[in-house]
């Protein structure tokens, strides 16, 4: 293996570990290959000096990306030029921060040391990927993971984080033990024995959260109904799209739920200002006694008699004024401009890069029903850690996920959108359930597990009945506490210790 890796050069090693952890990701379940997928990098890395590292960590961010997240381009709702500038820019920003991994490994001596630091600097990494407007978390190893549910336990401790060091790690000691010294058995041992009681206690993590002793049964009635988004809005087809919904609203009442949840934007209008089609969800609601919850963009206008769009969530209770929660996170370009000032001009251009429209929410709307407590999470939302916790903080002792990725088709994009629920579902140990567009629906337990899933392409209403109460965790109070001291750990480890030395 030695002569085949010195034969290669930086941005062919860089390529191989790019298209490894690439094809990890969902929906392939290829996540075993994260465990050696990143060998190749480290051997460049450690071959190499900072400029080189440099390019070679770019080229490996841009292939597993590109490959993990070619969903973006198959966006249905713009021109195949926007969503591919759209893939590129977020490819070109990604690939940013292994270029950095990569310099700053380069900057460590001696090689052990760079070794030590690694896990922790790919931690600190995903960190601070996940901050401001531009925070992207599917990215993340976690994400690899998905068919290990015992080792996805701990997460609710640390966050995903403690995925990405497992994973960089177990790289790391393939790479030592291969390429620069065999590890002692005595070693080897204490390696497995450590391994065993990491995924055994994940075992016994999984056990413990599947028998919680939850207090109150509610039941949840789902809409899927698998509506083409670019046709929805079309005056031609909006009527036969609320007689569509009609009926499935109607199906989903006579189930006999306790809460009936329909997706985002689930209706071609402004729920809130057409008092007509609301008028007409509430006689349905007042004459069930069963509570909705559904998707809506709304319209309001300011001080200044400037329209501002909003794309909300509306709960509609027997014989009670409605509620609003309006989505806190945008997606940044599509949902609004994150640089008018730069984009703007190519307005001009007819290429609709200044759509988006939006204005972001600021009430972390807690709903309620009977003693049940629970929150909503309108698409992008849930693939952002802090939103859940800051629901479940507040009380909410159930989530629910609004989403429409129909845009996405069938891509991979639906498929680790949906991880990303089990995901929150884990770190805040809360059921989860998730209505999608087109899909993927489902619920999802507090330890991860998947009662119920509805594929991609399927028109459908279903009923599940889940457990609530005692959510929250060691994270869910906590926070990121195991990504800083990863990021103390990096700092004295490499930069701190390299000053010292010198």
């Amino acid at each position: 293996m030695n002569d085949f890796f010195s034969k290669c050069s930086p941005w062919q090693l860089a390529v191989i570990s790019g298209i490894l952890i690439g094809i990890s990701y969902q929906p392939l379940h290829l996540g075993i290959l994260a465990y050696i997928g990143f060998i190749p990098l480290i051997y460049s890395w450690s071959n190499h000096n900072s400029k080189v590292n440099f390019f070679s960590g770019y080229i490996f961010g841009f292939v597993y990306n590109i490959i993990s997240n070619y969903w973006m381009a198959t966006n249905s709702g713009a021109e195949f030029v926007i969503v591919l500038f759209s893939l590129i820019s977020a490819v070109l920003y990604l690939s940013i921060f292994w270029a950095v991994a990569g310099v700053i490994f380069s900057s460590v001596n001696p090689l052990i040391n760079r070794l030590l630091m690694l896990p922790f600097l790919i931690v600190s990494l995903e960190w601070v990927r996940s901050f401001g407007p531009l925070g992207f978390t599917w990215g993340n190893l976690a994400l690899t993971q998905m068919g290990i549910l015992p080792i996805l336990q701990y997460i609710e401790y640390t966050g995903t984080y403690i995925i990405a060091l497992w994973i960089i790690s177990v790289n790391v000691i393939l790479y030592y033990h291969i390429f620069i010294k065999k590890i002692p058995k005595n070693y080897i041992k204490t390696i497995l024995i450590i391994s065993v009681l990491f995924i055994g206690g994940g075992y016994v993590k999984l056990f413990l959260a599947s028998n919680d002793s939850n207090k109150i049964e509610v039941s949840i009635a789902v809409i899927q109904p698998n509506l083409d988004p670019n046709e929805k809005w079309n005056n031609s087809t909006r009527e036969l799209t609320l007689k569509i919904m009609d009926s499935l609203h109607i199906k989903a009442m006579s189930l006999e739920p306790d809460i009936i949840l329909f997706p985002e934007t689930a209706l071609p209008t402004y729920l809130r200002i057409n008092k007509r089609i609301r008028n007409r969800l509430q006689n349905h609601v007042n004459q069930s006694n069963i509570p909705i919850l559904i998707g809506t963009v709304d319209r309001r206008i300011d001080s200044n008699s400037n329209r501002l769009y909003y794309n909300s969530s509306i709960y509609l209770k027997p014989e009670q004024d409605f509620v609003m929660y309006d989505k806190i996170h945008l997606v940044p370009f599509a949902e609004y401009d994150l640089m008018p000032s730069l984009l703007h001009p190519l307005g001009e251009l007819n290429l609709n890069i200044d759509r988006g429209i939006f204005m972001g929410g600021d009430d972390y709307k807690i709903f309620t029903y009977d003693k049940v407590r629970f929150s909503n999470l309108i698409c992008y939302e849930s693939s952002l850690p802090r939103y859940a916790r800051r629901f479940v903080n507040k009380g909410s002792e159930l989530l629910m996920i609004q989403a429409n990725d129909g845009w996405l088709g069938k891509s991979a994009g639906p498929y680790q959108h949906f991880e990303q629920g089990r995901l929150r579902a884990i770190e805040n140990r809360v059921p989860v359930v998730r209505s999608g567009n087109t899909g993927i629906s489902g619920v999802i337990l507090p330890n991860g597990k998947v009662k119920r899933k509805i594929a991609l392409g399927e028109q459908t209403v279903f009923k599940e009945s889940i457990m609530v109460g005692n959510p929250g965790s060691f994270y869910t109070k906590y926070g990121d506490v195991f990504a800083t001291l990863s990021f103390v750990i990096f700092l004295f480890i490499g930069p701190v210790l390299s000053c010292i030395k010198k």
